[in-house]
């Protein structure tokens, strides 16, 4: 399993458990859990894959995409008990999943053969769509639309990546930093309450 393979899994795991956490806030059933957390983990990759013409799209290319959530799922149903600061959870998997998959989009769409400024603005989707797709079926507005630091976080690890790479470090540490720089950012921007400007005043 190489690096790529593994940081999309983690990604996948984060994403599946927020899908699970808002899913059971929402008091849905377990079919729709598990539907949420599908659709959290794999929205944003399988919009990234069609934009590219990239079929079948990753996590249909084997069996253990869908193994990885469903089991994802089932172990944090049974362990709710224990993420019983929902909210708190929520966030911490929501911007490990972002980090991750942020990466992962880059990465695919320079794999591409796409120009810089598209891979930025695909890695971007591949971190936030999932979660536009989880907040709108659980009649949610989703965070991306709010004010908060979210999809920024994600275009600066973007290009912080994509600026790293021309320098003679090593992959996987490129990599772990771009990565943690947006989960970084995401957090400062929560605790001291970062917010993009509004363009209108109430």
């Amino acid at each position: 399993m190489n690096v790529l393979t593994l940081i999309d899994i983690l990604g996948t795991i984060a994403f599946a458990i927020s899908g699970v956490l808002t899913a059971m806030h929402k008091r849905m059933d377990a079919f729709g859990i598990l539907i949420i957390a599908l659709i959290t983990s794999v929205g944003g990759g399988t919009l990234r894959d069609l934009l590219i013409g990239k079929t079948p799209v990753t996590w249909m290319e084997g069996a253990i995409f869908p193994y990885v959530i469903f089991s994802t799922a089932v172990v944090a149903v049974l362990f709710r008990k224990q993420l019983k600061y929902v909210r708190r959870s929520l966030f911490l998997f929501d911007t490990i999943g972002i980090g991750l998959y942020t990466i992962t989009g880059v990465q695919i769409s320079l794999a591409a053969g796409l120009d810089p400024i598209i891979c930025v603005i695909l890695g971007t989707v591949s971190a936030c769509f999932g979660g536009v797709l989880r907040d709108i079926l659980c009649n949610e507005i989703p965070i991306i639309f709010h004010k908060e630091i979210y999809a920024t976080a994600c275009i600066v690890g973007a290009i912080t990546y994509l600026l790293l790479i021309q320098l003679p470090v090593h992959q996987t540490l490129v990599m772990i930093l771009a990565g943690v720089i947006i989960m970084v950012i995401r957090i400062l921007a929560v605790i001291f309450k970062w917010q993009l400007p509004s363009l209108y005043k109430t």
